[in-house]
């Protein structure tokens, strides 16, 4: 099956990246952006722009009835999960595709318990620097996006075409046969990165250089090491240090999506993150110390912010 139609909800970081860069090799019809009614009239009224130029984007609303997307994309916050995915009922068929740009390890399990599993692929999304402040987002470093089966070992007509897809738009990719250590290895980067730098109110640069927050930053990815024996993925010290490699690629002066949200007073994915890993700990009776440390501090700092205002 060859992608011809594909629609994309959520214009965070992910969104608006991926989305621009198909929208340049996509007739615009082809392209939809999924929002409600009010972020649509926003989108219209102040547009979006991608490294300084204005997204030719597309909109559809939710109840809109259209002829299914051959690829539906998810690049929403995790708290808005349940919301897409009532969302985008309309744009999925029998032969949909359906890939998830979301952090964490759960997402593809909730999207496919409302859509089958049989329609979705793993996709972790890797190496970008992007900011996205109001509706500008720039970036140095677009990264790649890592596809492959839900299934080990293989690498269906699925994911061949998304290959394909992605080859025709442009998009950086590579193909995985095993997701599920791909998924948990950027959940640990991210529980690593994203909430270090949250709570040191820094950048990428801070965590790239050797000191407290660099140390705090791998001691949380250990953790997640630790924890992952116990779900049969296996993590080890190749794959902190090939995560590692993957941070240090970055724009130094980038900020991670969590610490782009405590700077604009929004709750966090903190529980997507220390949560998921205290939760983890918890079950299988591991020490999580370092990350209950980054639990307690970003949700003090989330706590400040009614104060605040």
């Amino acid at each position: 099956m060859e992608i011809k139609k594909v629609s994309i909800i959520g214009l965070g970081a992910l969104g608006v990246l991926v989305g621009h860069r198909i929208s340049k090799h996509l007739d615009k019809e082809n392209l939809r952006i999924i929002a409600d009614k009010d972020r649509i009239a926003r989108y219209m009224r102040d547009n979006v722009y991608c490294n300084g130029e204005r997204c030719n984007f597309q909109y559809t609303l939710p109840d809109e009835i259209c002829e299914p997307a051959d690829l539906v994309i998810f690049a929403v916050k995790f708290r808005d999960l349940s919301d897409a995915i009532y969302a985008v009922k309309n744009q999925v068929g029998e032969q949909t595709i359906i890939i998830s740009l979301l952090n964490g390890i759960v997402s593809e399990t909730i999207i496919g318990q409302a859509y089958s599993m049989d329609r979705i692929l793993y996709c972790v999304a890797q190496g970008m620097d992007a900011v996205k402040e109001g509706n500008k987002l720039t970036y140095s470093n677009e990264g790649i996006l890592c596809i492959g089966d839900t299934q080990p070992g293989r690498i269906s007509e699925k994911v061949k075409n998304v290959a394909d897809f992605f080859e025709k738009m442009e998009i950086p990719y590579e193909i995985d046969t095993n997701m599920k250590k791909r998924l948990w290895g950027k959940f640990m980067l991210n529980v690593g990165i994203n909430q270090t730098v949250s709570v040191f109110g820094s950048n990428y640069g801070d965590v790239q250089k050797e000191g407290k927050a660099r140390d705090i930053m791998i001691s949380a990815m250990k953790e997640v090491i630790a924890l992952s024996e116990k779900a049969d993925v296996f993590l080890n010290e190749e794959d902190l240090r090939y995560w590692l490699k993957v941070a240090d690629s970055v724009s130094p002066d980038g900020k991670p999506s969590m610490r782009q949200d405590v700077e604009a007073k929004r709750f966090s994915e903190v529980d997507l993150f220390a949560g998921t890993v205290l939760n983890f700990g918890e079950k299988y009776e591991i020490p999580t110390p370092v990350n209950k440390m980054l639990y307690e501090k970003i949700k003090a700092i989330e706590s400040q912010y009614n104060i605040q205002k």
